[in-house]
Parts: C-alpha cells; sequence; structure tokens
C-alpha cells in the first residue's frame, strides 16, 4: 500500500517526473550493486554520444575514396559482395566533393564544413566492423553492445560503473529532436541493471524547459513538497525494512528524491535563453544544434553520459535515405547537424572541458561504394567510420583503413565491442571486470570479446 502511495501523488509533481524517466519507472527485479570504484583514473568524466540512426555514408563524409571515381561503372572483386538487398551496381563515386582541412590535412566532404575546421581535434576510426546490416539489430550492438534489447545501454553500464556527479539531474539522459531512435527506450534502457542507472529520454522537438517533464510545476509550495516527499520516504523505508528488502521499493524510493530534486533542475539545464548571444550565434538554429548546446550545459552540470540522436520528419532511421538518393539526404542531414557539432567541439575546448568530456559520433553502420538504383547506396557493416574527440583521444588522426574503394575494413580492424572497451578504458573502466551477475552469469558491455585501441589515446 505505501508504495502505491507514491503513485498518487501526481499533486506534488513527484508521479509525473518519475513517469517520464525511464530510469525510474520500471525498477530492476534483481539486488542493488553499488557503483564499483574505478579501477584506475579516466582521462574523460563523461561522454556526448552524437548518434546518426540510419547508417551515414562513410565513403562520402570522412573516408575520402579516390579510386572509386577512377573506376566508376565498375564492380571490382573487392567490392562484389552480397549487400542487404543484394544489390549488383557498379561502383558510384561521391557526388561532393572532398578536401584537405586542419594541419593534419585530413580529407573530409564538402558538406561537413564545420566539422572539418575542427579536424585536428578529431580522431577518426576507418576500420569500423559490425555483425549484420540490419537496422534494428545494428542499432542495439552499437548502443548496448547486443543484437537483440535484452541488454543494458552503454550509458547505464557507464553510469553504473561511475555513479552521477550530479545531485540534482540523472546520470544519463538521452534525446532526440523528434523520432526516437529505431528500438526506443532499450537505446537508454537499463535492462537487468537497476532502474537507477537507466537513462532519462526528452524528446526536444516537443521540449520547453517548463514542459520538460510532466509536473515541473505543481501547484504545492516547494516547502509542502518537502515535507511529503520525506513522510512518503520514511513510510516506504519502514516497509522496506519489513521486507527485509526490496529491490524495487528501494529504486523507487532513489527515484522519488530524485524527482523532486529535478523539478528545480531541469528548467535551468534546459534553458538555452540563459547562453550568452554570441554562444546561441556559434550553435545557430535548429532541434539538433539546440540539443548540441543542452548536451554541453548538460556535461558542465555533472550528467555522466548524454546521448543525442539526430531525427528529422519524425523519421527513426534518418540516414538511410541514402537507399534512395544520396545527394538529397545527406547533403540535408549534414545540413542540420554539421555547424552544432562543431559548436559543441569549439565551445567544450573554450570552456576547457573538452579535454575531460568525450564526443563520440558514428551510426549503427556505413554504406556500400556500389550504387543502389542510381543514386543511392545500400547498408555496409563490413567497414564504415566513426569518430572521437577530447576526453583522451589523439586529435588529428585517422587511425585503421578500408580498402581502396571504401568496402571492408582492412587494417587495424575495429568491432563494436572493442569500441565500447575503448570508451570504458577512458572513462577509467576495465570492460572485463564492469559486470553484473544476473540469470547466473556474469554479464558485461563487451559480452565475451572486446580489446581497448591504446594506438589511439593521447
Amino acid at each position: 500500500m505505501l508504495r502505491r502511495l507514491g503513485a498518487g501523488l501526481g499533486s506534488i509533481g513527484l508521479a509525473g517526473v518519475m513517469g517520464q524517466a525511464g530510469a525510474f519507472a520500471s525498477p530492476a527485479s534483481g539486488p542493488a550493486s553499488p557503483p564499483l570504484v574505478p579501477p584506475f583514473p579516466g582521462k574523460a568524466k563523461r561522454i556526448i554520444q552524437l548518434f546518426m540512426p540510419g547508417g551515414p555514408s562513410h565513403v562520402d563524409t570522412f573516408d575520402y575514396k579516390p579510386d572509386i571515381a577512377r573506376f566508376e561503372g565498375q564492380r571490382p572483386s573487392e567490392v562484389d559482395f552480397k549487400s542487404l538487398r543484394n544489390t549488383k551496381g557498379g561502383l558510384l563515386k561521391s557526388p561532393f566533393g572532398f578536401k584537405p582541412y586542419g594541419q593534419c590535412g585530413k580529407w573530409v566532404s564538402d558538406i561537413f564544413p564545420h566539422v572539418g575546421s575542427c579536424v585536428d581535434d578529431i580522431c577518426f576510426i576507418h576500420s569500423m566492423h559490425t555483425d549484420i546490416p540490419e537496422h534494428a539489430s545494428g542499432i542495439m550492438m552499437m548502443n548496448l553492445g547486443a543484437l537483440q534489447p535484452t541488454r543494458p545501454s552503454m550509458g547505464s553500464w557507464l553510469v553504473y560503473g561511475l555513479g552521477s556527479e550530479s545531485q540534482d539531474l540523472p546520470g544519463f539522459v538521452s534525446m532526440c529532436p523528434r523520432a526516437e531512435p529505431r528500438g526506443g527506450r532499450a537505446n537508454w534502457g537499463n535492462s537487468f541493471l537497476p532502474g537507477e542507472y537507466g537513462g532519462c529520454h526528452v524528446n526536444l522537438g516537443k521540449m520547453t524547459p517548463e514542459s520538460i517533464l510532466r509536473d515541473l510545476n505543481p501547484s504545492a509550495p516547494r516547502t509542502v513538497q518537502r515535507q511529503q516527499a520525506d513522510l512518503l520516504a520514511q513510510l516506504n523505508r519502514m516497509d522496506l525494512q519489513r521486507e527485509e528488502g526490496d529491490a524495487g521499493l528501494e529504486a523507487s524510493i532513489g527515484a522519488m528524491e530524485m524527482a523532486f530534486r529535478m523539478q528545480f533542475a531541469v528548467p535551468d539545464a534546459f534553458d538555452t535563453t540563459r547562453e550568452s548571444a554570441e554562444t546561441l550565434a556559434l550553435y545557430g538554429p535548429g532541434d539538433f544544434a539546440k540539443g548540441c548546446l543542452i548536451a554541453r550545459r548538460l556535461s558542465e552540470r555533472g550528467v555522466r553520459v548524454v546521448q543525442l540522436s539526430i531525427s528529422i520528419d519524425d523519421y527513426d532511421i534518418p540516414w538511410d535515405t541514402g537507399h534512395d538518393d544520396i545527394v538529397g539526404g545527406h547533403q540535408r542531414l549534414a545540413d542540420s547537424c554539421d555547424r552544432g557539432i562543431a559548436a559543441l567541439l569549439r565551445d567544450l575546448k573554450g570552456r576547457g572541458l573538452l579535454d575531460e568530456t568525450l564526443v563520440l559520433w558514428g551510426g549503427e553502420f556505413g554504406r556500400a561504394p556500389t550504387s543502389e538504383g542510381v543514386k543511392g547506396r545500400d547498408h555496409n557493416h563490413y567497414g564504415f567510420t566513426t569518430w572521437m574527440a577530447g576526453g583522451g583521444v589523439k586529435g588529428g588522426l585517422s587511425f585503421g583503413a578500408t580498402d581502396n574503394f571504401g568496402m571492408r575494413a582492412m587494417e587495424n580492424r575495429v568491432h563494436v565491442h572493442d569500441l565500447h572497451a575503448t570508451v570504458l578504458h577512458l572513462m577509467g573502466l576495465d570492460h572485463e571486470k564492469l559486470t553484473y551477475r544476473y540469470s547466473g552469469r556474469d554479464y558485461r558491455l563487451t559480452d565475451v570479446s572486446g580489446r581497448v585501441i591504446r594506438d589511439i589515446m593521447a
């Protein structure tokens, strides 16, 4: 009965906030383990993941392959692989120009000029590969380290291992301008980890600082809310003592306390009007740019993990427009995120935050150098590009390589498990020791594989 009291206290604002925060709505049933102490100092204190669902084409963005144009229309043996749709087209040269940027001379597509201006702070990994060229499974692999939505997300693992630096905001916030990435809440969910480690989801396309979560402006004064929340916690702890432990109830007690504090911290964190005119001009207009700015505001307020997924037109895998139209689809998507991404990197660097903030960019796989139809490309999981900046990685570095046509990862191959192992290492966690016992076995983000890519570390 005491637990049902919490669900009925919408008048004080707690129920509404809890209902929106996925981390607190469904606590795990297993025993709650305390966060692990990092075995070594991490070079990064926090991470911002810029997730690009749908498969951005690496050969049209950051992996320059002039041989595609030289052999256009041909289908050499190097690219004669079965794709998702088993297309049989020849090589299709990129419709975009490339040019070198920065002191490192990195060749970047003309659709990413702002990011191109930041290449000396970016470490590009050109030898990524994954297990399957299908969106839902590929997205799960990138965000969960598994092909099905039955494991905790990377963000949940990080908060489980490191805890949160903020007392008033969740340790993990996942945002999207409009549509959720395919797989929905699994991308920021806690699965079998205790509920306190899951992510809090925010739809930026429907957001104002006052309505980011329900009941942020309750009618009762704050002092009255504090009294009611304390009374409810006291009653629930009495219930907890009688039952001699209940993980779900423990999570609910913590959730309600966090919900109380979030009512006052959330409007401040999400209110971008408090930024200077110079900063607002740096990021520019658009939902994704706003998301980048909010990601910085959340990070500097102690949120451990911020996940920002791109979406336009309520489409959950926007980069998949590459099937039909690389030119129009990729140009439009790059226009919507290029300036905001570069602004985030410059802003973090200017505030002295980039060295301790890891920024991770990428999708679930890439796209083939061969044609699908007249001007499209099919999925390609054999080789693709992701990049990182700040947080202990070497700037101005291109690590690994695909073949001459960008079809397969050939040099210093990096699986998604390797990427996850490296992210955990940069954050001060050993991916083999960050485990959670569930259903009779010890689980971890990297499953039973993964290696740390030490060559990219500063």
